[in-house]
């Protein structure tokens, strides 16, 4: 059954929901590339981060994105689930360390982190070991 007023997402639904999420990552991976000397390096820079870590940092952020958005693309495992949520985990664990003001990001940059793992738990309910 549901929490309150909507329904608990349907077995049926659950491709949909894995499919967001591959998508998700894969895209967080392309733009952080694309934007290297954009917002990511403006965060680093208000985070006092020394500038020759800035690119190397921003590149394996995207890395890591990328190998978890194709590792969900391609497996429907139980680790797969495991290793996106640790990564999602030190990836919020890091940001907030570094700056704990994007908690407070109208755009939702760490707050949107609580729905995924969420998300990422219902998923791993249904995957096989």
């Amino acid at each position: 059954m549901g929490l309150g007023l909507i329904p608990f997402p349907s077995r049926h639904s659950r491709p949909w929901a894995r499919a967001s999420l591959v998508t998700l990552w894969l895209l967080t991976a392309a733009v952080s590339l694309w934007e290297l000397q954009g917002r990511g390096q403006a965060l680093l820079v208000a985070a006092g981060t020394p500038a020759p870590w800035q690119t190397p940092l921003i590149v394996a952020g995207s890395l890591l994105d990328l190998a978890v958005g194709l590792a969900l693309w391609r497996w429907h495992r139980r680790w797969v689930y495991r290793l996106a949520l640790l990564a999602l985990l030190g990836l919020s664990l890091t940001a907030t360390l570094m700056l704990p003001t994007l908690w407070l990001d109208p755009l939702g940059c760490l707050s949107k982190n609580l729905p995924i793992a969420a998300l990422l738990f219902i998923l791993h309910q249904d995957a096989p070991a």
